[in-house]
């Protein structure tokens, strides 16, 4: 391979990796304008932790034990390369990942993917939480949880052996959050004042939707480096492809989510025309490379549609997501993976059956070891905090600040 030829396709890496690091923003923008203020700080702190630990989580022992070298013989189950990272002899040549991108690139465009699980997870316990609980699983599931997944398939193992597909995570990165994310606001329970006496929702409104558009605008940005950064090259063809299977999906998502809702609730609600765009993200993510721009805005389109019926369910059940990440990352990304089985160029009855496996085995894993972690926290130093806490807000009694410096007003 001729140098310039490599250093382009690192450059491109490296570009990728810059705006996945950028989607923490929108996460961060996200949460905030969909919560009340008095727990912004709360918020800003947990996503802060979240890349800082989870890169160095990764850099410790996330990265070696998600790329661990099986071989031939291997379960494909787990194992770990060692503590620490240390480049291969050919770590920055051609002869390193077909040319793509060199080992340091990719050691840091996976980190910027480990950290995201935790970040689904934060958005939906908000606003009641304790901050060290939350930390300590972070620290855990980070750490560990998401790169045994990820080695299954990304690092070769059982399921890459299997046959099973997921491009760039709609169920590896998504859906291991929300597995996670599902199974925290089951033991948390909802906040005050969120279902009414007979156990009707009511709406707890975010005090900042303009930074939750925001927060959507930077992720969907993001989502060229997520998706696009996956081709693990800068293949003209592939990327150009990628980006607009990738929009499509988004845009489509965004439409049907908001009519769907239109026709439903009678109003037009931005919450969920937010919440559809990143709907189609998570749900064209496993077979963006895969999809012709047709078949990615019909992935959009029922990504949309799911969303609306998905946090009505998650309601029905009686559980307190406040930004819709169960909707979004788990429903979603679900759909998105079973999607591959259906259209685009690995369609087939086959092919859905692997992909259903892979959604099963996740499922097991994520839901058993998020519970078996949460419910060890909630039964020593405990999960949630207490009711005046919760009244007053996180910021005030967990970090003795406020987001917005006198302005204290409309915080119940």
């Amino acid at each position: 391979m001729e140098a310039g030829l490599f250093t382009a396709n690192n450059v491109w890496m490296m570009v990728c990796t810059a705006l996945v690091f950028f989607m923490h923003l929108g996460f961060s923008f996200l949460e905030i304008g969909l919560t009340r203020q008095k727990n912004t700080v709360n918020i800003l702190f947990k996503n802060v932790f979240i890349i800082c630990v989870g890169l160095l989580l990764y850099y410790i022992g996330g990265f070696n034990l998600m790329y661990p070298g099986f071989e031939d013989g291997d379960l494909g189950i787990f194992k770990f390369a060692g503590f620490g990272i240390a480049a291969p002899e050919n770590g920055m040549t051609p002869d390193y990942a077909d040319g793509g991108y060199t080992w340091w690139t990719d050691f840091l465009f996976q980190g910027m993917f480990a950290a995201t699980a935790a970040t689904i997870v934060s958005g939906a316990v908000a606003e009641r939480i304790k901050l060290g609980g939350f930390m300590i699983f972070t620290v855990l599931y980070v750490g560990l949880v998401y790169p045994i997944v990820g080695a299954w398939k990304w690092g070769g193992g059982w399921l890459d052996n299997l046959g099973f597909y997921d491009f760039a995570g709609s169920t590896l990165v998504h859906s291991v959050g929300g597995w996670a994310a599902l199974i925290a606001i089951y033991l948390l329970g909802a906040r005050k004042g969120k279902f009414d006496s007979e156990g009707k929702p009511k709406a707890i409104p975010g005090h900042n939707l303009p930074l939750a558009a925001a927060g959507v605008l930077i992720l969907w940005l993001g989502w060229f480096g997520f998706n696009g950064g996956s081709v693990l090259s800068a293949d003209p063809e592939l990327t150009s492809l990628v980006l607009v299977t990738t929009c499509l999906a988004a845009a489509a998502g965004g439409v049907s989510a908001f009519i769907t809702s239109t026709v439903m609730y009678k109003n037009y609600d931005l919450t969920m025309f937010l919440n559809g765009i990143l709907g189609g993200l998570v749900g064209i993510t496993a077979g963006a490379d895969q999809m012709s721009p047709n078949e990615a805005v019909i992935i959009g389109l029922l990504a949309g549609i799911i969303i609306v019926f998905g946090v009505a369910l998650i309601d029905k059940l009686k559980l307190d997501d406040p930004v819709g990440a169960v909707a979004v990352h788990l429903i979603c990304g679900i759909w998105g993976t079973l999607a591959v089985g259906i259209f685009g160029a690995m369609a087939s009855f086959d092919q859905f059956l692997i992909q259903l496996a892979g959604v099963g085995a996740a499922a097991t894993f994520c839901s058993l070891t998020a519970f078996i972690i949460l419910i060890a926290i909630k039964k020593t130093s405990g999960l949630r905090v207490s009711e005046k806490e919760e009244v007053e807000g996180l910021d005030i009694h967990e970090h003795g600040m406020d987001a917005y410096a006198d302005f204290r007003m409309n915080q119940h």
